[in-house]
């Protein structure tokens, strides 16, 4: 069964279509829980609500965790609270856009 950290690392593949960076590297993701029977879910966010790519980025990161071994079902919960913020990018990369 797949853990959380192969989970995470299987999300580096979604992009923001519209930055070319990860959900990952973005701070999109909030929170993956495995349950005991192989079922994950995933609390993340978008940039804004009003995000263009939305559709296909939640898209994105049901396929990528439902491809891995041992996951039986995926439950991707969009949510607002707290509010994403520039903060949220990985310290590495917000570095290298000059945030």
């Amino acid at each position: 069964m797949a853990t959380v950290e192969e989970i995470r690392k299987a999300l580096r593949q979604v992009k923001d279509p519209e930055i070319n960076l990860s959900v990952i590297d973005l701070g999109l993701i909030y929170d993956v829980e495995i349950g005991d029977e192989g079922d994950v879910d995933v609390r993340m966010t978008l940039t804004s609500p009003g995000c263009p790519s939305g559709p296909e980025i939640l898209a994105d990161v049901d396929r990528v965790v439902r491809a891995l071994d041992g996951v039986t079902d995926v439950n991707v919960e969009l949510v607002w609270e707290p509010y994403w913020t520039p903060e949220r990018i990985d310290p590495k990369v917000r570095t290298f856009l000059g945030y």
